[in-house]
């Protein structure tokens, strides 16, 4: 790990200043807006658009990079992030954020893929899983920062813009200045969308819904928080609790999916979501409440994407496992690009605590679908045959995903080497898919 870091720190630095304004600018937006008397629903628009430029960038980031390198596609997108954060201010229109936010969220899909790509050449077989960890932390511990330099200024002003601004900027400094190689760039061809979804019906349907619920989460908690009358302070504090819960949780939720059936532990995590939205939905808003049900969603709503992902991962060959990270992207930004648009309209019809029903029922669909499934097949425990689970967040670009799927299939590759020494015994005991055209429904 320590070797990790040395090599990696310029990146991980980059990285970190680069989520500290990627998560302030959202939660900021939110708060302004608000100030500007733009309407809920008008913020959700503005809040999905993120989403859909993101899904979008995730696409098309790639063949950028092969075209002309990582360092002009790094460059030129951090440049027209930095720009775009100084414009918010000054162009105060839902239509013109709207375009901000399609362009800053293909940006910062497009800089995430650079990025990732050379933390997996700087990582080797042995610590990959490792350094998706701390790059999970780092990332996260962005966003929570963020959350409190919204406490550095007026959200009605221009400083609390110029910040992000400013920290994107810098970010690029360790990353294009450090001596780290530049790495080959090769993207895996996907799998067909039909065949992931044959191959795991449980996490496909679950990562669309999760798409939803996190973009919810992540997109309009400031919108909400604004709406109950929360202060700046405490705006703060509610939206950095549910990335904090997320790291917290992470790590006993993956302990756990090492050794229990997979499929009962997404329903469990889903219920336990499920029941944190409920809370939100069926209490008074007060500042503990808000911040109990905040805990118990951000703390399922990450971890349950690495486990949907580890879940189907059991299901497939080892040979697809990489072409299926991009079909888990685009599933999961279907959601979330709806996301955001769907709570904001119940918010605008309903009221606030719409912003809570809409996370619970997508939550309880999943602990249902889960529920189902198990009528379809019956549950068998797979504690000791699949795959590890590897962190990885819900709002991962491709590159972060094929990362872990990476660390999937480098476990694979090492069980089937142990069975191949002896271990044909045990040949029937793991329920793997048979290769595209012949997946196992779960």
């Amino acid at each position: 790990m320590l070797s990790l870091v040395g090599s990696a720190w310029p990146l991980l630095l980059g990285m970190f200043m680069l989520m500290v304004g990627n998560g302030l600018q959202g939660t900021l937006l939110g708060v302004r807006g608000d100030l500007e008397g733009f309407g809920t629903f008008e913020m959700s628009l503005v809040m999905s658009a993120y989403f859909l430029g993101f899904l979008g960038g995730s696409q098309l980031s790639p063949g950028m990079i092969r075209r002309v390198g990582h360092v002009r596609v790094f460059a030129a997108l951090g440049s027209a992030i930095s720009a775009i954060l100084i414009l918010y201010p000054t162009l105060v229109s839902p239509a013109a954020w709207i375009i901000g936010r399609v362009i800053i969220g293909f940006c910062f899909s497009g800089v995430y893929v650079t990025a990732e790509s050379w933390l997996n050449n700087a990582a080797s077989n042995e610590n990959r899983g490792q350094a998706l960890s701390l790059y999970m932390i780092v990332q996260m511990g962005g966003i929570v920062v963020a959350q409190y330099l919204l406490l550095l200024g007026d959200a009605g002003g221009y400083v609390l813009f110029i910040i992000p601004s400013v920290l994107v900027s810098l970010a690029f400094a360790p990353i294009l200045l450090s001596v780290s190689p530049t790495p080959a760039f090769e993207s895996t061809k996907p799998l067909n969308l039909r065949l992931l979804i044959e191959a795991s019906p449980l996490a496909s349907v679950g990562m669309i819904l999760l798409g939803g619920a996190f973009a919810a989460q992540f997109g309009m908690a400031a919108v909400y928080a604004t709406q109950v009358d929360l202060s700046v302070g405490r705006i703060s504090v509610f939206v950095s609790v549910f990335y904090i819960a997320a790291v917290v949780a992470q790590y006993p939720i993956g302990w756990l999916s090492d050794r229990l059936d997979r499929r009962m532990l997404i329903i469990g995590v889903a219920a336990v979501s499920a029941v944190g939205a409920v809370l939100g939905f069926l209490l008074p808003p007060t500042f503990g409440t808000l911040v109990l049900a905040a805990a118990l969603i951000g703390g399922t709503t990450n971890p349950l994407y690495a486990l949907l992902i580890a879940y189907a991962n059991d299901y497939l060959e080892r040979e697809d496992m990489a072409a299926a990270s991009a079909g888990f992207v685009f599933i999961n930004g279907l959601g979330a690009v709806a996301g955001p648009v769907t709570v904001g309209w119940l918010m605008r019809s309903f009221g606030p605590e719409a912003y809570w029903g809409f996370i619970a029922v997508l939550m309880s669909a999943i602990a249902g679908y889960g529920l189902y499934r198990t009528t379809r097949r019956p549950t068998v425990s797979n504690a000791g045959e699949a795959v590890p689970y590897s962190p990885v967040l819900a709002n991962a670009s491709p590159y972060a995903v094929d990362m872990a799927q990476e660390v999937y299939a480098e476990h694979e590759a090492e069980v089937d080497t142990e069975s191949d020494r002896g271990s044909a015994d045990n040949d029937g005991d793991r329920p793997t898919g048979s290769g595209p055209g012949q997946a196992v429904p779960v």
